[in-house]
């Protein structure tokens, strides 16, 4: 079997190495694309969390509000004053807000249902506090502040107070959107063997070149082979680890990584350029 020449064997490799930047150029094309409603969606979910805390936090001032009036102990007169009304107001616009990042499908939909009933009945025992004096305002922090039910030593979620109802409808959504960020073009077991095999085949092609230049022309391989095989790892493994790059920083490093392909070549198939006789 005939082996090819030497020469031969560079430019294969050469055009094996521009085509393996090539490959990768186009795959982050197709999966920054693919992955960029994903992460829009789960930025989306983030804002929503973000309500949802805020909402933890205006209960609280409702249930400082109501323990404050308590303590007044005119309650029949007063009622449960503004500043509890203020913060049940803000607690429905928090949850009005977070169902418009649920990532949670219909389970998060109805939980944040849930909770807003939770709202209305707190608010319309507060109300009535004003006819039942001392027990309605207990009542009313009763559905502020009830411990949730216990499995084993594990709390039930969604059967606690409005707070803790808030907490678990919290974790429902930082789940949901943990599964966004880790699924479809984003799932780590297609990203991995997606950018990291092109780099495998550089590198072999990279040792295969520096094998070649060393045993046939007794030089060292061109630096920029490591250069260009670095810059091209270097946007595969921030695929895999990281939200997409943003196009202005992705395609200049793979056209560097091309340009250095093609000049870390040039000087051993110059040798071979002979004039036409």
């Amino acid at each position: 079997m005939r082996v090819p020449h030497p020469i031969v064997l560079l430019r294969w490799l050469r055009a094996g190495m521009l085509t393996v930047v090539a490959v990768t150029a186009l795959l982050y094309l197709v999966v920054a694309n693919r992955a960029g409603e994903q992460i829009a969606a789960a930025h989306r979910t983030t804002t929503a969390i973000r309500h949802i805390g805020a909402a933890y936090e205006q209960a609280g001032k409702a249930d400082d509000a109501l323990d404050a009036v308590s303590g007044i102990g005119a309650v029949a007169l007063t009622g449960t004053g503004g500043d509890f009304a203020n913060a049940t107001t803000r607690v429905t616009s928090h949850l009005t807000s977070a169902t418009e990042g649920n990532a949670a499908g219909e389970q998060g939909l109805s939980h944040i249902q849930f909770v807003q009933g939770q709202l209305s009945t707190c608010v319309q025992a507060a109300n009535r506090a004003v006819l039942d004096g001392a027990s309605g305002v207990a009542r009313a922090r009763d559905a502020l502040d009830d411990a949730p039910e216990y499995d084993g030593k594990e709390p039930v979620p969604f059967t606690g107070g409005l707070r803790q109802s808030l907490r678990d409808l919290e974790e429902l959504e930082a789940e949901a959107r943990r599964d966004q960020l880790r699924s479809g073009w984003r799932d780590p077991a297609l990203l991995w063997p997606l950018f990291i095999a092109p780099v495998t085949v550089m590198l072999v092609l990279v040792c295969a070149t520096g094998y070649i230049v060393a045993r046939r022309y007794r030089r060292y391989p061109s630096p920029a082979l490591v250069l260009a095989l670095s810059a091209t790892a270097s946007v595969g493994v921030a695929m895999c680890t990281t939200d997409p790059l943003a196009a202005g920083i992705a395609l200049p490093v793979l056209a560097a990584a091309g340009a250095l392909t093609y000049l870390a070549y040039r000087p051993r198939l110059a040798e071979y350029r002979f004039p036409r006789s």
